[in-house]
């Protein structure tokens, strides 16, 4: 996967922040986050889908090398995947909500579409 940004995070840190963040986005449908990190991760659950709509053993494997869950997993081939066949891309909304309390962080919703 192409990381454009660090996010202040090593890089095996935040490899980690975003398959978890991509792993509870196609868990829960829709998660809380900054609006940089919610970019990133746009590009990563999209890739996702776009594996989950093959179908394949092959595109199998690849989705659970990277998503944290099985039962995730299942759920974007048998679920998630399916609904978007005839769309090409952009699955994901990204909805700035204003700034975070403690530090004035602009957070942002990102769900699927």
């Amino acid at each position: 996967m192409a990381i454009n940004r660090k996010l202040g995070k090593p890089t095996d840190q935040r490899i980690a922040l975003l398959r978890n963040q991509t792993t509870a986005l196609l868990e829960h449908g829709k998660i809380e986050t900054t609006v940089t990190r919610a970019k990133e991760i746009r590009s990563t659950a999209e890739k996702m889908i776009t594996l989950g709509k093959t179908n394949t053993l092959h595109s199998r494997r690849l989705a659970l090398s990277y998503v944290t869950k099985e039962d995730v997993v299942k759920k974007l081939f048998d679920e998630i995947a399916p609904k978007y066949t005839e769309r090409n891309g952009g699955y994901t909304r990204i909805i700035r909500t204003g700034p975070r309390r403690g530090d004035a962080a602009e957070m942002a919703i990102i769900e699927l579409v």
